[in-house]
C-alpha cells in the first residue's frame, strides 16, 4: 500500500476518533464494539477502546484491518497495517507546549474560545425544550460585514441544546426521555436541523450519561451507528503500544508535522 493510501485511512480513522474525545472527559476506561448499518450498505463493524488517555480503534477499511493508537499522555499517534505489520508514527514537534486537558463541558464556557475572527458573550440564561440553557451570541466579521447568531448552552450537560446561524440553519434538540440499551440507563434525544428551503431533518441520539457520549445514532433513511457490547473496565497496557516486529513507515515531510 503506497504511503498516499496510508494517508487516506488516516483521515477516515480520524472521523471515527472525535466521538471518543467525550469518552476520555468522562474518565471512564471502556471498550465496545463499533457498528454502522443501513438499508443500501453492508454492516460494518470495528472494536474501540478507551484507556487513561489512551485509546485504540480497529477497523476494517477495504477489506485491509486498520489500528489507530492515540496517546493523549505521550502526545504520539500510530496508524498499524497488520497485514504488512508496519506502521506510520505522528509525534508532537520537540520542545512543543502540552497542551492543557480537555476540560469537562460546561454551559460558561466561552464556546468563541480558541476561534479566530469570532466572538462570544454570554446574553442571560433560557430554557429550551424546557431544559435549562446559557444563551451565548456569536459575532464574526467577514470582508466587512457582521454577522450574528447564537448557541445555548445546556447547564446541567454543558452541550449544546440549540443553535441558530447567520445563514438561517438552526438545530434543536428535545430529550424524549429515558430508556435503556444493552443494560445500560441512557437518554434518548431527538435532533431537528433546519436549513432554508428544505425539510426539517430529524435524527436521534442515545446519550450515556456515565460515558458522556452518544451509544446509538438513528439517522433519516435508516441508518444506524451504534456502540455495542460495552465493557467498563481497566485496559491492557499493551493495546495501546506498537508490537514487536513492526516496520515503521516513514511519513511525507509535509505531513509529518501536522
Amino acid at each position: 500500500m503506497r504511503i498516499q493510501q496510508h494517508m487516506r485511512v488516516m483521515a477516515i480513522l480520524g472521523s471515527v476518533l472525535a466521538i471518543t474525545a467525550q469518552a476520555e472527559i468522562a474518565g471512564v476506561q471502556f471498550s465496545a464494539e463499533m457498528v454502522s448499518r443501513g438499508p443500501d450498505v453492508p454492516p460494518s463493524t470495528g472494536r474501540m477502546y478507551v484507556g487513561d488517555g489512551r485509546i485504540r480503534i480497529e477497523m476494517t477499511q477495504e477489506g485491509r484491518e486498520i489500528v489507530r493508537i492515540n496517546d493523549h499522555n505521550r502526545r504520539i499517534e500510530w496508524i498499524l497495517f497488520p497485514d504488512q505489520k508496519n506502521y506510520l508514527e505522528r509525534a508532537a514537534p520537540e520542545g512543543d507546549v502540552a497542551p492543557a486537558p480537555m476540560p469537562a463541558p460546561s454551559a460558561e464556557t466561552n464556546p468563541c474560545a480558541g476561534l479566530q475572527g469570532v466572538n462570544c458573550r454570554r446574553a442571560g440564561e433560557e430554557e429550551v425544550a424546557g431544559r435549562a440553557a446559557v444563551k451565548w451570541e456569536m459575532t464574526v466579521t467577514h470582508e466587512g460585514q457582521t454577522l450574528t447568531g447564537a448557541q445555548w448552552l445546556d447547564v446541567q450537560r454543558g452541550l449544546p441544546l440549540k443553535y441558530q446561524m447567520p445563514n438561517g440553519q438552526s438545530m434543536e434538540l428535545h430529550m424524549l426521555g429515558a430508556e435503556t440499551i444493552d443494560g445500560r440507563n441512557v437518554e434518548k434525544w431527538e435532533m431537528t436541523t433546519v436549513i432554508p428551503n428544505q425539510q426539517p431533518i430529524r435524527t436521534f441520539q442515545w446519550y450515556d450519561p456515565e460515558l458522556k457520549l452518544s451509544v446509538r445514532e438513528e439517522f433519516p433513511g435508516g441508518h444506524v451507528r451504534e456502540l455495542d457490547k460495552i465493557q467498563i473496565g481497566a485496559q491492557p497496557d499493551d493495546l495501546f503500544n506498537v508490537p514487536a516486529g513492526y516496520t515503521r513507515l516513514e511519513m511525507p515531510p509535509m505531513e509529518a508535522g501536522k
